[in-house]
């Protein structure tokens, strides 16, 4: 049996599938089309109670150690919604891409912390406010979330001209800061300004596990 994972072709539904892909997790996706309004259905808010994608469901449950029966987990079905609680889920039952020492895995967790309160929301409300058709409604608000997702921008390119990665080892946290920089050319950024924000994203899209993650048909279309 294999997660299924209740995704979008979105930023926040990249993040999981990415996730997946590089911890070599077998899982099946289930689209849930955000525009037909699908995530309000009562099947999904039962695993989502806030109607928002991506959630999995885990049939094997978290891992109990070595000796989990079946291997990989207690064999009681687990479902996880927020896109980071489920990256956080999937590194906690795999040992992969989040530390087991609290201080190697803080960063991880400031990171990811940083992207689900800051760059994701922020870059979010740009897509938001571009497509508006009145220029008095999308002047102010685009200008707004603009500046405040090129600071953000600015913030990630500062820390990664110190490190490698996020975290200073691959982590969850790089796979959540992904799923929203890959939407660059929207939120209206060129990654030339931001040298090393561009040099790690350039890094990651090359390793074959991002781009299976970013490949993997999340529309089913």
């Amino acid at each position: 049996m294999t997660i299924t994972l209740y995704a979008w072709g979105t930023p926040n539904g990249r993040k999981v599938s990415v996730a997946l892909e590089e911890m070599e997790l077998p899982y099946t996706v289930v689209p849930v089309n955000i525009g037909q309004g699908e995530q309000f259905q009562p099947e999904f808010l039962r695993i989502s109670p806030n109607n928002k994608i991506p959630a999995i469901v885990d049939p094997h449950g978290p891992a109990t150690g070595a000796n989990a029966s079946p291997p990989g987990g207690s064999g009681t079905p687990i479902s996880v919604f927020e896109s980071g609680a489920i990256l956080l889920y999937l590194g906690e039952k795999t040992g992969k891409f989040l530390p087991a020492s609290l201080r190697e895995r803080v960063p991880v967790l400031e990171w990811l912390m940083w992207q689900m309160g800051g760059f994701g929301p922020m870059p979010g409300q740009v897509h938001h406010f571009a497509a508006l058709e009145a220029e008095a409604d999308r002047r102010y608000g685009l200008k707004r979330f603009s500046d405040e997702t090129h600071r953000l921008y600015g913030v990630l390119d500062r820390r990664l001209a110190q490190v490698e990665f996020v975290a200073g080892e691959l982590s969850v946290a790089d796979f959540a800061i992904l799923g929203w920089a890959w939407r660059h050319e929207r939120h209206k950024v060129d990654l030339a300004s931001y040298p090393n924000v561009r040099r790690w994203y350039e890094t990651l899209f090359a390793r074959p596990g991002v781009q299976r993650g970013f490949a993997v048909n999340l529309n089913g279309i």
